[in-house]
């Protein structure tokens, strides 16, 4: 018998190419609406922070509401400047891939507050096990730039030895995980990382970054359940941006309300948090940071957000999204909200801000002239042919000593 319903459903975004955004769907709560609860509060009492959304910069740029993370003026001007070096690197990078000069690129445009603001709110200490636009982290814990330049073009003074691809650092020195393209393995890798520091009673914590379309990934599922059962002490981000490399948040969050309240079901704590908002940001990491640092277990945050530039190099969204997209995102831009917030406060000019981007420009410029100096992408220096057999193993392997005879090195 024939019927008006169809048989298989696929999602779809609302808008295509050519059509006009249409972001009159979403719910956003009031800022300041979310009620702050007590780090130590019973998972499913969280319910409401998963359905809802921590938000603390007003339509004025004020902060309100309990969620208020009162930092300092000097604590937001260094925030701020994070952020900005953050877009400045990002858009270089960006151009220096177009010439030719690296082989890939990815931006973190609009995410900035999304790594800048948790690194901040957690301890040099912790491990982070980041995506691959997680960079502000390497800027708020002060990872040199040029290193950071040197691994992107793979020169002699890349710390990976052209092992990688571009934009996928590690730093053990920063606590930096290293990325994997295959970006499902970090919340188990987070998650185990956590309870092996229970376990020697360190009271260090993980935290982890995922994006909307790995949230669907098997890997994130058994991640959830060892956090539950051990009360691993983590941070589990789900950086809702609204866009996997070309496929639309729906198909990773199907008909779940949000991909914060799946936390729920693992009895995790859960919340949902305005990506865009650089105090909302600082302040539901620093929570989720106590409440794992005192025993209470870990927390999934989804970070909503939207990617505003392409999901890569390689990628080109107007085949997929309308154009003008991320103009029409209704949560704005973290950069500029946060610049108007200190304007308000009376903590930061137009004028100030302008001399900011330009010195930042000149760092960077500077730095990638000077990462130059130790090789380029096509003429070299590179790492090494023979660097190839170290670090796999941490002792000597006949394999290994036959496949450099074969290779003549």
């Amino acid at each position: 018998m024939a019927t008006s319903e169809p048989r298989f459903r696929v999602p779809a975004p609302k808008a295509r190419p050519g059509d006009k955004p249409d972001f009159s769907d979403l719910r956003i709560p009031a800022a300041g609406e979310a009620k702050r609860p007590k780090p130590d509060v019973a998972a499913d009492k969280t319910a409401p922070l998963a359905h809802g959304l921590i938000r603390v910069l007003d339509h004025n740029h004020q902060a309100v509401g309990e969620w208020d993370p009162k930092l300092k003026p000097e604590t937001l001007r260094e925030g701020l400047r994070h952020m900005v070096l953050t877009r400045v690197y990002d858009e270089r990078m960006q151009k220096l891939q177009r010439q030719g000069k690296m082989s890939f690129y990815m931006k973190s445009t609009g995410e900035e507050a999304v790594a800048v603001a948790a690194a901040m709110a957690l301890r040099f200490d912790d491990m982070v096990f980041p995506s691959y636009r997680q960079q502000g982290i390497l800027f708020a814990r002060g990872r040199d730039i040029v290193d950071m330049m040197c691994h992107c073009i793979s020169n002699s003074r890349d710390n990976l030895k052209g092992r990688q691809l571009p934009v996928h650092y590690t730093w053990a020195e920063g606590n930096f995980f290293s990325i994997s393209g295959n970006l499902g393995t970090q919340f188990p890798q987070a998650v185990g990382w956590a309870m092996g520091a229970r376990y020697q009673g360190e009271d260090r914590i993980a935290a982890s970054w995922i994006g909307d379309g790995t949230s669907a990934e098997g890997d994130i599922h058994g991640a959830m359940v060892l956090a539950s059962t051990y009360r691993a002490p983590v941070i589990l981000n789900i950086v809702n941006n609204q866009w996997a490399i070309s496929t639309h948040q729906s198909i990773a969050a199907g008909d779940a309300p949000t991909l914060a309240a799946r936390g729920l079901g693992y009895g995790l704590a859960s919340l949902r948090v305005d990506g865009n908002d650089f105090l909302a940001v600082h302040a539901a990491t620093q929570w989720a940071a106590e409440r794992a640092r005192k025993g209470h277990g870990a927390t999934v945050m989804e970070i909503y957000t939207y990617r505003a530039a392409a999901h890569s190099t390689s990628d080109d969204p107007s085949g997929y999204r309308p154009k003008d997209e991320a103009a029409a995102w209704p949560l704005g831009d973290p950069i500029e909200r946060l610049k108007q917030h200190l304007i308000g406060l009376g903590e930061w000019d137009e004028k100030r801000h302008e001399a900011l981007e330009a010195e930042l420009n000149d760092i960077v410029v500077k730095a990638y002239k000077e990462a130059e100096s130790h090789g380029t992408l096509h003429d070299g220096p590179l790492s090494p042919t023979e660097s190839i057999f170290e670090d796999v193993l941490a002792g000597p392997d006949w394999r290994l000593r036959r496949q450099r005879q074969d290779l003549g090195v």
